[in-house]
């Protein structure tokens, strides 16, 4: 095995309603930007990470479509799915492939095409996620799911009911200088207050919007890269993946998010990276609530503290882990399955981007209340 695995190129689309482009288009947009950006780099092999094609756009096969559509007919390709965790699964098994030595080069997409579908066929596929016997079967989406547990922390912490607010601020501020983004305007904590109800407590700006979306990378190992590649490659520094009860009820403690703990655990203790080495965690805030219970769960706050590395509207004060750093499932919107995904493209941005070497990012995607969770850990040299 080998443990110089490296995120070659990126490419991604904006997060949007892309009624004018299918699925098997817009994954082909960000594939291809990626191996372009990867100096044409071939893949033996596709991990394509989706959540709700089956449901929305009435396709499944998504390994064997894309392969087709883009060109790459012969390789292996396969699907991944684990609800919102279905990009952050990609990446791991492309990872995987590569570390094996039973791949050189991975290609790994994550793809959604939620405007397949409208009004409540949208919630009624995002149900899916949920315990379809005890939960969905019931009418308990994943935003009323996520106003139970917003529900249960504001009552268990004696919290005021705009406590989370600051997770939304800074999504959106985060944003702006974002161009894959669906909301690139700023927020202020008054425009929280004034926000309608999705589901008591949990408001407007509380919940990620789901949107259409491609983003892509390409895994390798570094020696097989000309040097001026090598000195844009990201690494890969470690992966883990963990899983929790499905069903809310079926758990000791609905605001621990163990799943989470493990996998953050498992990939510190993998790589010896400790805590205060992060630079920045790109969290799963679908719902402000998973971004104070996720910070808890990576041990960045203590339990019950999470909200109040938000208070001001600005996670990196006071010390604090920079989070959302380009505007989080919030204000880039939540493309299903292929958020893991651009989590990955957003830091190794980032990480390019930054002029100090050294900088190691903390990216974790959640499927459903993390009832799965994958996290990777990613650097520059």
């Amino acid at each position: 095995m080998t443990d110089n695995i490296v995120i070659a190129g990126i490419g991604a689309t904006t997060v949007a309603e892309h009624w004018q482009f299918s699925l098997r288009e817009l994954a082909h947009f960000a594939l291809e930007a990626a191996i372009k950006d990867a100096g044409g780099l071939r893949p033996q092999a596709l991990f394509v990470g989706n959540m709700l094609a089956p449901n929305l756009s009435k396709q499944a096969h998504l390994g064997a479509l894309i392969a087709d559509f883009s060109g790459l007919i012969g390789i292996e390709a396969i699907s991944m799915e684990s609800a919102g965790a279905s990009g952050g699964s990609a990446l791991r098994q492309g990872y995987l492939a590569v570390k094996s030595g039973m791949v050189d080069v991975a290609l790994v997409v994550g793809v959604e095409k939620f405007t397949d579908m409208v009004d409540s066929g949208v919630e009624d596929a995002l149900a899916t996620a949920t315990d379809s016997d005890f939960e969905a079967v019931q009418g308990l989406t994943p935003t009323s799911q996520a106003a139970i547990l917003m529900r249960r922390y504001l009552h268990e912490y004696n919290l005021p009911a705009d406590a989370l607010a600051g997770f939304p601020v800074t999504a959106h501020a985060n944003a702006v200088d974002n161009p894959n983004a669906m909301f690139r305007r700023a927020i202020k904590a008054s425009t929280y207050a004034r926000a309608g109800m999705l589901s008591e407590p949990l408001n407007l700006f509380d919940a990620a919007p789901p949107a259409d979306g491609a983003a892509s990378v390409i895994l390798t190992r570094s020696e097989l890269l000309p040097a001026h590649q090598q000195l844009r490659a990201v690494r890969v520094l470690g992966s883990a993946s963990a899983v929790d009860a499905l069903s809310l009820h079926d758990r000791k403690d609905i605001l621990s998010f163990n799943a989470a703990r493990r996998s953050v655990n498992s990939v510190l203790k993998k790589t010896g990276v400790m805590r205060e080495q992060i630079s920045f965690f790109e969290y799963h805030d679908a719902y402000s609530i998973y971004a104070a219970l996720s910070l808890e769960a990576a041990g960045f706050a203590e339990k019950g503290k999470g909200w109040e590395l938000a208070r001001d509207g600005e996670i990196a004060k006071n010390g604090s882990i920079p989070c959302a750093i380009a505007g989080g499932l919030k204000a880039r919107g939540f493309p299903g399955g292929a958020t893991g995904v651009y989590q990955a493209v957003e830091v190794v941005t980032k990480l390019r981007d930054e002029s100090e070497s050294g900088q190691i990012a903390l990216i974790q995607s959640l499927g459903g209340p993390a009832s799965t969770a994958v996290t990777h850990l990613l650097a520059m040299d």
